[in-house]
């Protein structure tokens, strides 16, 4: 067996394992074509890389024994990066607005909340209602319960509730989505 030759131009990502970082004395090699090499020594898998120019990747450091895969280092980068380019520009964001409410809001502010929130339901936006109990509100949440119930059922005609009401301290929150074909 001849020395092992050291592919030095191929700089690994930061949580890729390659070549000399590889710690492990056994690793189950899979080779280029996706074939079992079988378990090897490190030096053997190393040198079964560099014979055919190519790098040693530690696919599973917690397989026992620990899997590692010959392939081209800088191909394999550059084809994860693309998918990951790929999957954000598929990926939707959809941004949720908050508002505020109050267990003891006056009618008039409850229908500009209710049209506000209606135009961002109608963009395509979540809308995030929180209500907040100050004081000796929070010994009467059934109150501030009604008002979000209104509210409710004067938005369902556009939007579906994705998260129902859920107390989390002192404050009360519901999350509004658009409804699907509208």
């Amino acid at each position: 067996m001849g020395k092992i030759k050291n592919n030095k131009n191929r700089r690994p990502e930061a949580n890729d394992i390659v070549n000399e970082d590889i710690k492990d004395k056994e690793l189950l090699v899979i080779g280029l074509e996706g074939e079992q090499l079988g378990v090897l020594s490190r030096r053997d898998a190393l040198q079964a890389a560099y014979d055919q120019d190519l790098d040693l990747l530690l696919v599973s450091a917690n397989a026992n024994p620990p899997v590692a895969r010959i392939l081209d280092y800088g191909r394999y980068h550059f084809e994860d990066l693309k998918k990951k380019r790929e999957a954000k520009r598929n990926q939707s964001v959809t941004e949720v607005k908050p508002l505020r409410l109050s267990p003891v809001i006056d009618q008039h502010d409850f229908e500009t909340k209710l049209k506000k929130s209606r135009e961002w339901l109608e963009d395509g936006l979540k809308v995030r209602i929180d209500m907040r109990f100050r004081g000796r509100m929070i010994t009467r949440q059934e109150i501030g319960r009604e008002v979000i119930e209104r509210f409710t059922q004067q938005i369902s005609d556009i939007a579906d509730v994705s998260k129902p009401a859920k107390l989390e301290g002192n404050t009360l929150s519901v999350v509004y989505s658009p409804k699907k074909g509208k």
